[in-house]
């Protein structure tokens, strides 16, 4: 399963993760162009004040996070139950997309958000421990940042076919919804038709006797390694502005139009995908918790960006350059420090459980920031995420540290 060269030797990257990134392109464009509409939609189109967009966000970021232990864990009693699990999760996301169209108000939108997200909870980590599983383990890092940077590819193309729709439909937002739900639909064809059923024999261990418990997959918990990493990502989590909140600041701090909106999140994406790739690389010769909490720290320079006097086009680029930055440095890194931390044959339920953990830390700061919002407004909620991220980063690196003096 591995890509060779003319001289016979094998790539860092298989071919079955290729395909789960083209499946991820796919589906990303998909998924971007509602992300990218969605909070002028809630705000402007349907009213909603920034509490209630704050609800709509944490259920973006937090519904998947409790059936995303249970993808997990289905997906790991038995090789061919990656593909099957991911698969209902890909299904779901896209039949989700075209019943956008009827929700308009905040109760059908949340119903409609959390079957997406359910769809994505049960994906996301079956699909990453396809990944591990069909990589060697001292290149999971490039492994990894090559899906991020095709998933990535796709979130740069949603906005912009977003914005393209926009400008060229009378009620643009119904046509999105629509064409994102067409998108939606190819990747999970993609998905049945290309991905490997199995994971490779090379990399798969022995079935084991009976499948893995889910007391099983709970108990990785008491892998002191894993932990830490659990810990350290909720951590950080839950003092991680949303996408969406930063977008709507930049949005104001900087004066943009409206429908230019849409393109802010290009910034954000194509760094990553300059990045991803040589970052991952990276994540495979140096430590990559200690990159991960790297990642964080450029987080913590971007929110100080949009808290300056230092306002217009060059400041909202310079955040959107830090903040594709962090993404770059974080995303991809910790699944890469998560596959290494758990035995092969709970992959799944060990990527399930960081991610998890950082899924539920950030959909408590939406709904945290939001009201922050409301009651305080954008700058301040900023500031006090900004101090809270910071003295995050210090305990985070102090845990790191203690894990690595234990160890020596």
């Amino acid at each position: 399963m591995y890509l060779a060269d003319s001289r016979g030797t094998k790539a860092a990257v298989p071919p079955a993760v290729l395909t789960l990134g083209a499946v991820s392109l796919i589906t990303d464009v998909s998924s971007e162009m509602v992300t990218a509409v969605l909070p002028l939609y809630v705000v402007t189109a349907l009213g909603l004040s920034p509490l209630g967009f704050g609800l709509l966000d944490g259920i973006n970021n937090g519904v998947g996070a409790l059936v995303r232990l249970a993808g997990g864990h289905l997906a790991d009693r038995g090789g061919r139950r990656h593909k099957v699990v991911a698969g209902l999760g890909y299904g779901l996301s896209a039949v989700c997309k075209p019943l956008l169209l009827l929700a308009h108000t905040l109760p059908l939108l949340s119903a409609v958000l959390a079957v997406d997200r359910t769809g994505k909870g049960l994906r996301t980590a079956p699909r990453d421990a396809m990944i591990s599983l069909f990589t060697e383990p001292e290149h999971r890092g490039r492994a990894f940042g090559v899906h991020r940077a095709m998933d990535t590819t796709g979130a740069l193309l949603g906005p912009l076919v977003a914005f393209a729709v926009l400008r060229a439909t009378v009620d643009g937002y119904d046509a999105v919804f629509a064409v994102s739900g067409c998108v939606a639909a190819l990747g999970v064809l993609v998905l049945l038709l290309f991905v490997p059923r199995r994971v490779t024999p090379a990399d798969a261990v022995r079935r084991p006797e009976r499948p893995p418990a889910l007391r099983d997959s709970l108990a990785l918990l008491r892998r002191p390694e894993l932990r830490r990493l659990t810990v350290c990502a909720t951590l950080l989590g839950l003092t991680t502005v949303s996408d969406s909140f930063l977008y709507l600041l930049l949005q104001r701090e900087g004066n943009l139009s409206a429908h230019l909106f849409p393109l802010l999140p290009l910034g954000t994406a194509a760094v990553f995908l300059l990045l991803a790739v040589p970052l991952g690389a990276l994540a495979d010769r140096v430590d990559r918790r200690r990159l991960f909490l790297a990642g964080h720290g450029v987080l913590l320079l971007g929110y100080g960006l949009v808290l300056s006097p230092w306002h217009g086009v060059p400041a909202v680029i310079a955040v959107l350059v830090l903040h594709g930055t962090f993404y770059a440095a974080t995303d991809g890194v910790l699944a890469a420090a998560t596959a290494g931390a758990v035995p092969a044959r709970h992959q799944g339920a060990g990527q399930a459980l960081v991610g998890t953990g950082q899924a539920l830390a950030r959909f408590g700061c939406s709904l945290a920031f939001g009201a922050a919002w409301s009651l305080w407004g954008g700058r301040t909620a900023l500031a006090v995420a900004a101090a809270a991220l910071a003295v995050s980063a210090v305990v985070a690196s102090f845990l790191f540290r203690t894990a690595d003096e234990v160890s020596a």
